[in-house]
């Protein structure tokens, strides 16, 4: 019977002793070898196995094991030690019939594990000895960038970019990152984390969605809506239909922004007339509020309506500037 070198892989975000069954057969029944001390280690002992750190050449000492009993397992290290696989795989090609390499999943990254890994980056940068720059941030002088960044992850949605919006979106998390990061600085009793924030989403997620989480019935999408809607009211206690609406929003997204939660609450206030103001920004205003206006009867983002028309002229002064004829020089 042929020998047999098992590569026990396994992840690194993971407690150490969260093996599938087939991994802890493996460990349970078989000479087990690593190349250094680790938690995985630890756990696999504590589970009543044996394990031997080799101290040199693990290639022939894995070769020697499985040629003893059979079977040889390797705890992998979190990289995976691919470069032993690699010499192992060399090795049995030039020697076909010494034995057989088997790569065997412990355990696997779950979705998200990744955030883990972006979470413990931050934590390196935001620390003593990290990134002098970020350590200097603080919520207020962050403000910008998250804007930035967020208008740089629409602007890649608007060009159907899913490649540039996947890399904003790392931008955008960055953020959050920061100052999540930065919030375990504040005075005690005040500062919060990662978690905080990503425990108060989950939360949100399942009170708002009933039809999901609690058995309620689901209905049309515009039933889902204004179930959302009646929760986040009972939820936030809110004396208007505009609390709520981030003042900062650009102009014309604010303005939409109103009208629409107007509309929705079934409120009929007519905006001012253009006509009726004195002050010349004043009527100016009037004028474009009543543009938004209708855009929204006309279902139209005005937004993004002028954003295009912007963006359009923008082109056509810089074919323009192309095409322009440079002065004669002067003699």
């Amino acid at each position: 019977m042929t020998a047999r070198i098992v590569l026990l892989v396994t992840s690194p975000r993971l407690p150490a002793g969260l093996l599938t069954a087939a991994a802890w057969d493996a460990v349970r029944g078989n000479p087990v070898l690593a190349g250094a001390e680790s938690p995985l280690t630890a756990a696999v002992r504590s589970a009543g196995a044996e394990v031997t750190v080799v101290d040199g050449p693990a290639t022939q000492a894995l070769l020697d094991a499985a040629a003893a009993h059979g079977v040889a397992v390797w705890l992998a290290g979190p990289a995976g030690d691919e470069a032993l696989a690699r010499e192992l795989g060399l090795r049995l090609a030039r020697e076909p019939g010494l034995a057989e390499l088997e790569l065997m999943y412990g355990s696997w990254d779950p979705p998200g594990a990744r955030l883990l890994d972006a979470v413990e980056v931050m934590d390196r940068l935001a620390s003593p000895g990290g990134d002098p720059w970020k350590r200097a941030q603080t919520h207020r002088s962050l403000a910008p960038f998250l804007i930035e960044e967020c208008y740089e992850a629409y602007d890649a949605i608007g060009a159907d970019d899913t490649d540039a919006l996947r890399e904003e979106l790392g931008d955008v998390l960055l953020q959050v990152l920061l100052h999540a990061r930065l919030a375990e600085e504040l005075p005690e009793g005040e500062r919060w984390n990662v978690d905080d924030v990503a425990g108060t989403l989950v939360d949100k997620m399942v009170r708002r969605n009933p039809h999901v989480f609690a058995g309620a019935e689901a209905g049309t999408l515009d039933d889902i809506t204004a179930a959302w809607e009646r929760i986040k009211r009972a939820e936030k206690a809110r004396e208007s239909v505009l609390d709520g609406i981030a003042p900062s929003l650009p102009a014309l997204a604010l303005a939409a922004k109103i009208l629409e939660r107007a509309g929705r609450a079934g409120l009929a206030v007519p905006p001012p007339l253009a006509e009726s103001q004195v002050d010349p920004e004043a009527r100016l205003g009037a004028g474009l509020l009543a543009a938004v206006a209708a855009a929204r009867e006309a279902d139209l983002d005005p937004e993004a309506a002028l954003r295009r028309a912007a963006l359009s002229y923008a082109e056509a002064i810089r074919t323009a500037e192309r095409g322009a004829v440079p002065p004669p020089e002067s003699s």
